[in-house]
């Protein structure tokens, strides 16, 4: 299985999810992590990594 840059928003959702439900106070810095990571999928950023 190949990791594109389109699967890498659902798998960082996941494990968001899961960390939210093992943890709720990590709530804030898990929302935090995720939406700088859709942010830098969304303008490109993460290119030099060949995703």
């Amino acid at each position: 299985m190949t990791i594109t840059a389109a699967h890498i928003p659902a798998i960082v959702a996941l494990i968001a999810g899961i960390l939210i439900l093992v943890m709720p106070r990590l709530l804030n810095i898990v929302v935090a992590i995720y939406l700088i990571c859709v942010g830098l999928i969304g303008l490109g950023a993460l290119r030099f990594l060949h995703l």
